[in-house]
């Protein structure tokens, strides 16, 4: 995993080849950067936000239930909380699983904007009957469920869950490919 410059709890060999062919050409060839961990800065949505802005470009949330099901999705960066429930993110947004045995893509269906929606108190993928993915303003619980926005199935072992770690990577392009 030669552009991983931070370790991660979750990314196996097996999940970084699944990302390098799921993510945006945008990001192809850039290394990943470790912008928030909840193992290195503490358990807080708010320093989450905050650590976003460190980058310009898409980030990709990964975390995971106790059960060690990994999930998450992709977000355009910086995350930047609402007052009101007003959805963000553009068709690049997927949400993904390794809950099924293979790591599993759901990119969006079409049938709505619901891709992301950041709040002070919640960050949730998805939407229309139920959040693909959602997260608590003190990242220790979540849920998941099936959601029209990117046609998916629950991403972790149960609907309502305790999170492993929270982990948001951003994409630098690396001085390696730069020439002199």
């Amino acid at each position: 995993m030669p552009d991983l410059i931070d370790d991660s709890v979750f990314i196996s060999s097996d999940l970084y080849d699944f990302f390098q062919s799921s993510l945006p050409n945008i990001v192809k060839g850039c290394q990943w950067s470790l912008l928030y961990s909840t193992a290195k800065h503490g358990i807080s949505l708010r320093t989450l936000i905050r650590r976003s802005a460190n980058t310009s470009g898409p980030c990709l949330l990964i975390t995971g239930d106790k059960q060690g099901a990994v999930f998450g999705g992709l977000l355009e960066a910086p995350v930047k909380p609402t007052v009101k429930r007003k959805y963000q993110g553009t068709i690049q947004s997927f949400v993904f699983t390794t809950v099924y045995g293979e790591p599993r893509l759901f990119r969006p269906t079409g049938a709505n904007r619901y891709f992301y929606l950041c709040m002070n108190e919640l960050l949730a993928f998805g939407g229309g009957g139920h959040f693909a993915l959602c997260l608590d303003g003190d990242l220790l619980s979540g849920n998941s469920g099936p959601c029209d926005t990117f046609g998916n199935l629950c991403l972790a072992h149960d609907e309502e869950f305790e999170l492993k770690n929270v982990e948001l990577w951003g994409f630098t392009h690396a001085s390696r490919y730069l020439t002199s």
